[in-house]
């Protein structure tokens, strides 16, 4: 059973909320500023499960955060048990993606849901550009949000999000609107999760949106980048470093020793 005065009480919700746009927009704010997104267990060789008592007792009751697949099946949990109707999607990341590289997986969860207003997205766990505030379905529309301008864009049936930055812009990930069924989350965690390929089992990624913008870290940079468009950045030289980085930067506690997983992560 979802706890949802835990939950409210977690992302710091004071509100009465109600199955509308102000209320999706207020927790999608929230949610990603409280409830890190991590990858520790991927990489600590643990397993990942998506059920709601297990999300629950990590994400909510303890100091933890977690990947796309955890924050938005805890968000799709939550969205529903106030009466919002949510159709999960999957999406191939996009973001970073050297030139003419092979495809990506689909494995990434997006959320849809349909509103007075008309259709929206909400997405509280893609770790490599948090999103702050849900998107209009509309294609090539710029959408403003408290910590970017996003657009989707739409060719043969696939819909790509796209980040601006700066005067340009960089696609963010693809997806199509075919619902996906449990199933098939539950496949793509695994594969996100287990593989040996996996950018999950071989990199740190930790993010969380700040008031004045966001702060992250992979593998033994970090970064904090503000709304002004200034980005400040240095590395972490040891273990302990990384503990304290993890619990005074994103409120984290470590669930095991870190240094056997902070000796494998690149000094670059």
């Amino acid at each position: 059973m979802l706890d949802m005065s835990a939950y409210f009480a977690r992302i710091g919700y004071e509100g009465t909320p109600r199955v509308d746009l102000a209320t999706l927009q207020t927790l999608h704010l929230l949610h990603p500023a409280a409830i890190v997104f991590e990858n520790l267990d991927p990489l600590l060789g643990r397993p990942v499960p998506l059920d709601i008592p297990a999300l629950q007792a990590k994400l909510v009751a303890s100091r933890r955060g977690g990947y796309c697949f955890e924050q938005n099946t805890l968000f799709k949990a939550v969205l529903e048990k106030l009466g919002f109707s949510v159709t999960p999607l999957a999406a191939r990341v996009l973001w970073m993606a050297p030139a003419g590289a092979p495809p990506n997986p689909r494995a990434h969860m997006v959320l849809k849901m349909e509103l007075e207003e008309g259709a929206y997205l909400a997405d509280v766990g893609f770790g490599g550009l948090l999103a702050s505030s849900p998107l209009r379905l509309v294609y090539g529309v710029e959408q403003e949000t408290p910590t970017g301008i996003l657009r989707l864009v739409e060719r043969d049936g696939h819909v790509t999000l796209q980040a601006r930055l700066a005067s340009e812009w960089r696609d963010v990930y693809r997806f199509t609107l075919e619902p996906q069924f449990s199933i098939d989350i539950e496949m793509a965690n695994w594969f996100t999760s287990t593989h040996p390929n996996s950018r999950f089992r071989n990199a740190l990624m930790v993010q969380r949106l700040t008031p004045n913008g966001r702060v992250s870290l992979l593998n033994r940079r970090l970064a904090r980048r503000f709304l002004d468009g200034r980005v400040e950045e240095g590395m972490l030289t040891h273990a302990r470093e990384l503990e304290e980085t993890l619990g005074a930067e994103f409120g984290i506690e470590p669930p095991a020793d870190l240094a056997p997983l902070f000796a494998r992560l690149p000094a670059g």
